[in-house]
């Protein structure tokens, strides 16, 4: 499964305050409501954390998914919800990030090796 991270925003970013604590107040029971919503009519996505952020976003939920339909999905039940501003991420492991640098390390190697010998 691949894992996706889903980066979400309750309000603009020009909001009051007021506003946005009143917001963050009410959106504890609605941020679990809509990922309940998401296991239930997604069930191939895996949940693995939900995070409150202080930054450009408000919340980050980490999940894994067959592919990227299924994160669409996801995401699209986020929006429904009413969130102001969602945007979902792939993330790839660490170690798998040093296997594709590693290939193509290797693919560059043989590529300027090959156009030596043509010289």
């Amino acid at each position: 499964m691949k894992t996706f991270i889903l980066m979400s925003s309750i309000n603009p970013q020009t909001a009051s305050p007021v506003s946005v604590v009143t917001t963050m107040r009410d959106c504890t029971t609605t941020a679990r409501s809509w990922v309940d919503r998401a296991r239930k009519l997604v069930p191939e996505a895996a949940f693995v954390a939900h995070f409150a952020l202080l930054g450009s976003y408000d919340f980050m939920d980490i999940y894994h998914a067959p592919d990227e339909e299924t994160a669409a999905k996801v995401a699209w039940i986020c929006c429904a919800d009413g969130t102001f501003k969602v945007e979902s991420w792939t993330a790839i492991p660490e170690a798998r990030m040093q296997e594709l640098a590693n290939q193509l390390a290797e693919g560059i190697q043989k590529q300027a090796q090959s156009e030596t010998k043509q010289l």
